[in-house]
């Protein structure tokens, strides 16, 4: 195993330098290609300067564009979410205004009909006392009309009496006489 070893180790710079100029012999890739570095140097530098031009007037400004635009719609979206929680506290106090609303109506709806029937109560009341009224005074005119009536008559028939009296007794009565006729006919005309 030893000098296996050896040779080895003796062997493997000569197997290198074989190999070495082996390579050398064969071209290289960059060869095969036709690849020449100054010209691949200057079109590293041609694409940097393309980039950095690039970045500076359309990169950068889409780039900042985009982020104006998203802050944009950012602003956008919590405008529209404040909106709806505004929208949706409007219509909670629409809601209960329009309750307020709704039960105030059907209070004065009620103190309304209250007071309409209290009046129409009152109304009719006096209307009852004022008709109580006139039917009273009416049967005092009546009473009255009808003693007026009966003095009226009981004059007249008092009258008549002392003419029908003058008449059958042919003679004119005097006052005195009148008088005493009229006040028994009267009398008589009473218990009547």
């Amino acid at each position: 195993m030893l000098p296996s070893l050896f040779l080895a180790f003796v062997e493997a710079p000569v197997i290198a330098a074989h190999a070495a100029h082996a390579a050398a012999a064969e071209p290289g890739i960059a060869e095969k290609f036709g690849l020449e570095w100054k010209y691949v140097v200057i079109q590293a530098i041609s694409f940097l300067i393309l980039f950095v031009v690039l970045y500076l007037k359309a990169i950068k400004p889409t780039i900042a564009a985009m982020d104006e635009r998203a802050h944009s719609i950012d602003a956008g979206l919590k405008y529209a979410e404040e909106m709806k929680n505004r929208l949706a506290a409007t219509q909670q106090q629409t809601e209960v205004t329009v309750k307020e609303a709704q039960q105030k109506a059907q209070a004065i709806i009620a103190e309304a009909q209250k007071t309409a029937k209290e009046f129409a109560d009152k109304q009719q009341k006096e209307a009852f006392e004022q008709a109580s009224g006139l039917i009273a005074k009416a049967q005092e005119a009546i009473e009255l009309e009808k003693k007026k009536m009966l003095a009226e008559a009981r004059t007249e028939i008092a009258r008549l009496v002392v003419t029908t009296t003058e008449r059958v007794l042919a003679k004119k009565l005097s006052d005195a006489d009148r008088a005493s006729y009229n006040e028994t006919a009267a009398r008589e005309l009473t218990g009547v």
